[in-house]
């Protein structure tokens, strides 16, 4: 992947429901940084995210909708940067497949990921070193 400097970037978010108010927290924490981009959404975290920042969020489907199925072919078509994905190592979730279909299609197509906050935290700081730079 390519991070040209000074280039918005599309950020993906998604959180299983267990660590939604994780990342309504986190993207609320990090609002000033996250304004200066473009943000997309599977459709429950979409919501929170669009009122916790009072900014429109490209919502897609919810998860087991599809909504992991579609960040996924975003990614394959290029039009993903970042994924910040906060997933519960502790629940099953009925659309594990699509789960893990999203994960690999990120590795394949070289996307920065995070699954929870510190990693998150590196990614958005790393992005506004290049942004600056």
């Amino acid at each position: 992947m390519d991070i040209e400097t000074g280039h918005r970037k599309r950020i993906a978010l998604i959180a299983h429901d267990a660590r939604k108010d994780e990342l309504v927290n986190w993207v609320t924490e990090h609002r000033d940084t996250l304004l200066r981009h473009e943000l997309l959404a599977t459709g429950t975290t979409g919501r929170l995210v669009e009122e916790a920042l009072q900014t429109p969020v490209h919502k897609l489907l919810s998860g087991p909708l599809g909504g992991d199925l579609q960040i996924g072919a975003l990614i394959a078509e290029g039009q993903v940067d970042v994924l910040i994905f906060f997933w519960d190592p502790l629940a099953a979730q009925p659309h594990d497949p699509d789960i893990k279909a999203l994960l690999r299609v990120g590795v394949l197509y070289n996307i920065p990921t995070a699954s929870n906050e510190a990693t998150a935290n590196l990614i958005l700081t790393g992005l506004l070193a290049v942004m600056d730079g």
